[in-house]
């Protein structure tokens, strides 16, 4: 007789809430009828990060993905008034991106969708159980395990 994967579960559990969590916001993006899509989101989000128009390549180095589904986003966020491509002021063959005031309201709307969207999810914890929960996310995100010592004393 074989015993259970312990991590096999934890992997399966982990991957059902992502699941879970993707499905919560797009229903609170939908909710606020922003038009805006889970990638554009992100897009906007990542874009919000830069203290000056950066370049699509950055935009996808930084997204992880290929330059042609940053151009498909930026077309889609274009034609919804949310970011404009600029002419780099050094070089003219090199255009960047910047969010419009439109898009600097869609990302305030964003952010309060993550936010309801994280509340609901949360909900069910109690305060200590949402502070162990952060504990075990940092050091999941950290890869670096949280020792007692480390800990603050109370």
């Amino acid at each position: 007789m074989t015993s259970p994967d312990p991590d096999g579960l934890l992997a399966e559990q982990l991957l059902r809430l992502t699941r879970r969590v993707h499905r919560i916001q797009k229903r609170h993006l939908e909710q606020r009828d922003l038009g805006i899509t889970p990638a554009q989101s992100r897009l906007l989000r990542t874009l919000a990060h830069y203290a000056s128009p950066p370049r699509m390549a950055d935009l996808a180095q930084r997204l992880e993905v290929v330059p042609r589904a940053v151009t498909t986003l930026v077309d889609g966020l274009e034609k919804a008034g949310k970011v404009r491509r600029v002419p780099d002021p050094g070089n003219r063959r090199v255009i960047r991106i910047e969010l419009t005031p439109d898009g600097r309201t869609a990302l305030r709307e964003l952010h309060r969708a993550r936010r309801s969207a994280a509340e609901e999810i949360l909900a069910p914890l109690t305060e200590p159980q949402r502070t162990v929960l952060g504990d075990l996310l940092d050091t999941l995100v950290d890869g670096a395990p949280i020792r007692d010592c480390d800990r603050a004393s109370p």
